[in-house]
């Protein structure tokens, strides 16, 4: 991910080290922070200074990043779920695996569902915040169950890619993954296509990873140059709320988890998972933070095999942050607006949909089809996700951390518990950046590849 992701073969004499763009003495954490760091000061100072030029170009920035990320995603979605498909093959008891990794998928997100409404309904982020249900707008697309389930199947095969409705992509993956393994043999020349297909889409995603600290510096800069503080203020306890809530989650419930139940140690899985982690913070995007998130679960000692099928899924349905802890805090947040009271059989309908829908959220930045799933089911406005689009970006960036730490997390448990799990690479994890994929046909195994 990083230029100086792992140690390398002295250049030749004579040949160039690396191409001009490459940072080899500064870690890709550090470059991250840097690009934190900076994105904040410039954009204070474009607010404070109302500098145009300057606010036009971080929103630019930020906004090539993030489509350069979207750009992969639907491809990178069909070939992924399709190969983790057949490459269950490849696993002894692969039912059971899909089974237990679904299972622990839906355990943690009761879990975290279940903290976002304590922490709502101790700290009420509604009250006193001087907002009206005048300042919401009703969004222009709203999710229901019936899209939801409806929507699942596309009604052509084009139309999913060209609108990016990546819930139809999955099932049409799936679909042709379930499809290539009953036909076996015959069904060989398109795996091995596929499964090329997607190394390149790795690669070339990778590419644009390498330029998220550029990217941090425009989203973050946008964000402080558009909302300000003063905005931010206003929405400070359901902020603040949020923040907790996936905390709690990411470094409450998951160390407890994989030391009681994976009986490994809680500071080596972060010490492992945190270039992705860290990633997700940043690009709000657990799709574009797959490639990374799948390397270092496999780091952490996943078998390979499994991993790239319950990462893929993961990352297309588990989502604690984004379809737990926060619709659940926003809907609390949306009926004290609203002047609305929510009873037992409310809070259990958003830890249902919570569990259940999650699907909807896709992977993509964002959460607001989650959100209007959830607000159409209790029956409260939908004019309240207006109220939190402003604060949105803010958000995203922790919910899609504790997404893509949640992503990572389960295939640990689930292959501990089955008695898979290489102890020695987990307990050999570092938290340095990892490697960019390897190009098996024109590098010799083992050597990063450099661009």
């Amino acid at each position: 991910m990083s230029a100086n992701s792992a140690p390398a073969a002295e250049p030749e004499a004579g040949k160039p080290s690396g191409s001009g763009f490459r940072l080899p003495s500064i870690p890709f954490w550090v470059q991250i922070v840097a690009g934190l760091v900076l994105g904040v000061l410039l954009g204070w100072i474009t607010r404070s200074y109302e500098i145009a030029w300057l606010y036009t170009t971080l929103d630019k920035v930020g906004h090539i990043f993030v489509q350069l990320l979207k750009l992969a995603v639907a491809p990178l979605v069909f070939f992924a779920i399709l190969v983790s498909i057949t490459n269950l093959r490849k696993v002894n008891n692969a039912a059971r695996l899909a089974t237990r990794t679904l299972l622990w998928f839906m355990i943690t997100s009761l879990i975290a569902v279940a903290i976002g409404l304590a922490i709502g309904l101790i700290t009420n982020p509604g009250a006193g915040t001087g907002l009206t249900p005048k300042d919401g707008a009703k969004p222009e697309h709203a999710g229901s169950w019936l899209d939801f389930l409806t929507g699942i199947i596309p009604e052509n095969v084009i139309t999913p890619f060209t609108e990016l409705n990546v819930l139809q992509i999955v099932f049409m993956a799936a679909v042709a993954g379930i499809a290539a393994l009953k036909l076996g043999e015959k069904a060989q020349p398109i795996l091995t296509l596929s499964e090329s297909v997607l190394e390149l889409l790795q690669k070339a995603l990778w590419w644009v990873i390498r330029l998220a600290p550029i990217g941090t510096v425009g989203l973050i800069g946008y964000a402080i140059a558009d909302y300000g503080w003063d905005l931010i203020g206003k929405y400070a306890t359901f902020t603040a709320d949020v923040y907790i809530g996936c905390a709690l989650v990411m470094f409450g419930v998951y160390p407890l988890l994989l030391a009681t139940v994976a009986k490994v140690s809680p500071l080596q899985f972060f010490k492992g998972a945190w270039p992705a982690i860290q990633l997700a913070f940043v690009s709000r995007s657990s799709v574009g933070t797959m490639p990374v998130t799948q390397r270092v679960t496999e780091r952490l000692g996943v078998p390979k095999e499994y991993a790239s099928f319950a990462v893929p899924f993961g990352a297309t349905t588990k989502m604690d942050g984004c379809a737990a802890i926060y619709p659940a805090l926003a809907a609390i947040f949306i009926a004290q607006i609203f002047d609305v009271q929510l009873g037992i059989g409310d809070y259990i309908l958003i830890a249902f949909v919570s569990v259940i829908g999650s699907a909807a959220t896709a992977g993509l930045t964002g959460a607001t089809v989650m959100l209007t799933l959830t607000l159409s089911t209790l029956g409260l406005p939908l004019e309240g996700v207006g109220l939190l689009l402003a604060i949105d970006p803010i958000l995203d960036m922790m919910r899609t951390a504790t997404n893509v730490a949640g992503q990572a997390l389960v295939p640990v448990i689930v292959s501990a518990r089955e008695k898979i799990l290489d102890h020695d690479a987990y307990n050999s994890a570092s938290a340095s950046p990892v490697e960019e994929p390897e190009v098996h046909d024109a590098e010799p195994k083992g050597v990063p590849v450099t661009v």
